[in-house]
C-alpha cells in the first residue's frame, strides 16, 4: 500500500474478505461446509453486501462508520452477524484512506489515536442497538451509558474481557502480528485459496482465548476449546493435503455448535486480517 485507496477499493476489500472467510471450514462457526447458531452462510453474506459500502465510505469518522455498517447489517438480516468484524474493519478503513506517508499498520496507529469522544458514542451506540451476547455490566465506560473518554480509551477499559478492544490497545497486533504470520504460512504452503483461510482461524482459536466464549460461558470453557482446537491445528499446518484434515475438521465443528460454542471473536479476527491483507495490495 503505497498511497490512500479509493473507497470503491476499500469497500470491494472488505466484502471480499467477509467471503472468503465465509468459503472457509471454521470448526464451530458458520462456513460454506455448515451453518450454526441459527445463522447462515446467506446471511452473513447479505451483511456483508449491505455493510462494505459504509466502511468504505468517505469523510466519515470511525465511530460512524461503525454505526452505519451496524445498522445497514440491521436492515439486511435482522440480527447481529458481523458487528466484531466492524468494529475491527472501521479503522482499518480509515487508515486505508489516510493521505498522510507510511503503511497500512502505521496509519492504523494514526488512526486510533485520533479517536474521539464522539467517536465512542456513535460505537456505543451502535453495540447498544446490535445487542450482542455475552456483554453482561462493568463497572466503567458501560457500553449502556454515554461515554466520556475516547473511544481508544473505553477499549483499553474492555481490554482484559474482549479481544477486539484488545487489538485496540495493542496498535491490531494480533491482525499485523499473528493473523498475517498465519495468512502467508498457510498461502506458502497450499496456494491463495480457503485453507490458508482456514489456516488463520485455526491459529486464532488454538492461541488465543476466544473472548465470545469466554463472556457466555466463562473462561473455564474458553480454555477447553484452546486445548481441544490445539492438536487439530497442530496436524492441520502440517498436512501436505488439507482435504485430508475435513474429517477431524468437521468432527470439531459439530462437538463445538453441539455445546453451543461459537468461536465468533476468531472469525472477526479472521476476516480482519484477510481485510488488512487486502487493503496493503499494490493497486
Amino acid at each position: 500500500m503505497t498511497g490512500p485507496l479509493k473507497p470503491d477499493a476499500i469497500a470491494r476489500s472488505f466484502l471480499d474478505a467477509c467471503l472468503a472467510e465465509l468459503d472457509a471450514l471454521k470448526p464451530g462457526n458458520v462456513h460454506r461446509f455448515g451453518d450454526g447458531h441459527r445463522m447462515s452462510v446467506d446471511d452473513f453474506a447479505a451483511s456483508a453486501e449491505a455493510a462494505a459500502p459504509l466502511i468504505g465510505g468517505e469523510g466519515v469518522a470511525v465511530g460512524e462508520r461503525i454505526r452505519l455498517a451496524a445498522a445497514a447489517t440491521r436492515t439486511a438480516v435482522g440480527q447481529n452477524t458481523n458487528l466484531g468484524i466492524i468494529l475491527l474493519a472501521a479503522p482499518l478503513a480509515a487508515a486505508a484512506l489516510d493521505r498522510r506517508s507510511g503503511d497500512l499498520a502505521t496509519r492504523l496507529r494514526l488512526a486510533l489515536r485520533e479517536l474521539t469522544v464522539d467517536d465512542a458514542r456513535e460505537a456505543y451506540r451502535a453495540i447498544r442497538e446490535t445487542k450482542p451476547g455475552g456483554l453482561g455490566e462493568v463497572s466503567r465506560h458501560d457500553v449502556a451509558s454515554e461515554p466520556e473518554v475516547s473511544l481508544l480509551k473505553a477499549m483499553r477499559a474492555a481490554e482484559g474481557r474482549d479481544r477486539i478492544a484488545w487489538n485496540y490497545a495493542h496498535d491490531f497486533a494480533d491482525i499485523f502480528g499473528l493473523g498475517r504470520k498465519w495468512l502467508t504460512q498457510g498461502r506458502e504452503r497450499w496456494g491463495d485459496g480457503a485453507w490458508a483461510v482456514t489456516r488463520v482461524y485455526l491459529g486464532f482459536i488454538a492461541h488465543l482465548p476466544d473472548t465470545l466464549i469466554e463472556r457466555k460461558f466463562g473462561t473455564r470453557t474458553a480454555a477447553l476449546v484452546r486445548e481441544e482446537a490445539a492438536p487439530i491445528e497442530a496436524s492441520f499446518k502440517e498436512s501436505q493435503a488439507p482435504e485430508t484434515m475435513i474429517a477431524p475438521l468437521m468432527a470439531f465443528d459439530r462437538a463445538l455448535k453441539e455445546r453451543g460454542l461459537n468461536p465468533g471473536t476468531s472469525a472477526d479476527l479472521t476476516v480482519a486480517t484477510l481485510f488488512a491483507a487486502l487493503l496493503e495490495q499494490p493497486a
